[in-house]
């Protein structure tokens, strides 16, 4: 993830972003917390409806127009969905929207985790709000639950181990050790959230962000570029790309161990894209290997 070292001095200092900025505004959008997809495949709750990107900064733009029209005059304003060379958790700890958590995550007491954040730099003083104290105590859940132990004792996380950076941001091959690892998320993971007891108070989810993703199955192995692109056009999915997407979902078909599907893989070994035929191939030699033992 380099770009996240190549705005280091925007993300320490918001003025370089916007000159005038005065305050920031953060908020938080809840989305639907852990229904699970019907397929036998998972997805990280935030992706079950439609991209967040294009959802909330329509949203933003609301509230900068509700903003000038109450000091009645323009701002000097950029606003932001995780989109933005800003250091949005640490933003939102210092807002009052929760403390960070043991798993990296922002924990609100009486939202707990599912919700997507955004910031509004604003041009104009405002009052800020007081931080949350922590309250992880010594509870070690996430910690324990973690499927790849990509969560570290200094709340930080390896990256590199994490089920949500290998399925979305990694664009190359997953290690082959932590495939098994992966088990069937096929794109992100809501794992430490879903064990997390303060999620036991998360809040509705917002409309726009209704879940609607469509049934995934196996067959999804042969989709075209076309075809696979008219079928996320909408959804947070495609930031993972064709290519990436049936890179995951090959991973997932081989933990199932299912050797009905080995037909499928067989056809994926024709994808003209080496990531694709490569675990591909993989997930054939554990379906095989399985059914041998």
């Amino acid at each position: 993830m380099q770009y996240l070292q190549n705005a280091c001095g925007k993300r320490a200092d918001p003025k370089l972003i916007l000159p005038e900025c005065k305050s920031i505004l953060v908020l938080a959008l809840p989305y639907s917390s852990f229904i699970p997809h019907p397929s036998s495949f998972q997805v990280a709750s935030y992706a079950l409806g439609d991209d967040y990107h294009e959802i909330i900064p329509p949203k933003l733009k609301q509230i900068v127009d509700f903003i000038e029209a109450q000091v009645g005059h323009k701002i000097p304003n950029r606003y932001y969905t995780d989109t933005g060379p800003i250091l949005e958790r640490e933003l939102a700890q210092r807002a009052g929207l929760g403390w960070l958590g043991k798993n990296s995550m922002l924990i609100h007491p009486k939202l707990g985790s599912t919700f997507l954040l955004a910031e509004i730099l604003l041009g104009i003083e405002l009052e800020p709000d007081a931080p949350i104290t922590d309250h992880c105590g010594t509870c070690t859940r996430c910690l324990d639950a973690c499927p790849t132990q990509c969560i570290l004792p200094n709340r930080t996380l390896d990256a590199r181990r994490c089920i949500s950076y290998l399925t979305i941001e990694n664009k190359g091959d997953i290690p082959a050790d932590l495939r098994p690892l992966i088990q069937n998320w096929i794109f992100g993971c809501d794992v430490c959230q879903q064990v997390c007891p303060w999620n036991r108070f998360s809040a509705p989810a917002d409309s726009s962000l209704a879940p609607n993703l469509a049934d995934i199955s196996p067959t999804h192995l042969t989709l075209t570029p076309a075809e696979f692109n008219q079928r996320f056009k909408r959804s947070p999915i495609r930031r993972a790309k064709r290519r990436g997407y049936i890179r995951n979902l090959a991973v997932a078909i081989g933990n199932s161990e299912d050797k009905n599907d080995l037909p499928i893989l067989e056809q994926a070994m024709q994808d003209e894209e080496p990531l694709v035929k490569e675990h591909a191939k993989w997930a054939i030699q554990r379906i095989t290997e399985s059914a041998i033992q």
